[in-house]
């Protein structure tokens, strides 16, 4: 028999990879006990409500990128390999269809008819990778290592944005490549 807490982890990990193929809308508890083969009372006395399992994942996936960024910065010091290995990360991540979307994207395409609280999540883990990405590129500045042609919050805002497009265009177009075809030159006009 599974504990609370695994339960709860299979849960998170059904809603995640459900989220990812349809988004908030694309999923419901039915769904997740079907997957995972527990009755949808179960799926309630861990999640009171389809908006609290979400707030919840987001707020665990959120953590997890924190975490990544944290072993980013302690294993790697140049700002420019940073990026790159950021951008590696979403590379590989783009051949398993389980995980070759941000969990935060997809919801920020629904963000007009999310619960508030969720809403909230999407846009606090935003702002938490646009200011770390902001950081690194002016390190890079100051170090020489990179060429910003604006200011390193809009530099920072544009990356996102074309690291979130790439991976819409390659889920689009069916192609991984297509990730790294637009990423790519991104990432060459910051070389110093």
């Amino acid at each position: 028999m599974n504990s609370p807490l695994n339960t709860s982890e299979r849960i998170l990990q059904c809603a995640q990879t459900l989220v990812i193929a349809g988004g908030y809308n694309g999923f419901s508890y039915a769904d997740i006990a079907k997957v995972i083969g527990i009755r949808n009372a179960s799926i309630h006395h861990h999640f009171a409500s389809k908006a609290m399992l979400v707030q919840s994942l987001v707020q665990q996936y959120r953590e997890a990128a924190r975490a990544g960024i944290e072993h980013l910065e302690r294993s790697i010091a140049d700002p420019m390999a940073q990026l790159r290995a950021y951008v590696g990360y979403w590379e590989q991540c783009i051949a398993d269809p389980a995980s070759s979307f941000c969990v935060c994207a997809m919801l920020a395409a629904e963000m007009p008819i999310l619960p508030a609280e969720i809403a909230l999540e999407v846009k606090t883990h935003f702002r938490m990778l646009s200011a770390w990405l902001a950081s690194v590129l002016e390190r890079g500045k100051l170090q020489g290592t990179i060429r910003l042609h604006g200011a390193p919050q809009v530099e920072a805002e544009i990356f996102m944005a074309t690291v979130h497009g790439a991976m819409l265009s390659a889920r689009a177009c069916e192609d991984a490549a297509m990730f790294g075809l637009i990423v790519n030159p991104m990432l060459a006009r910051f070389v110093a």
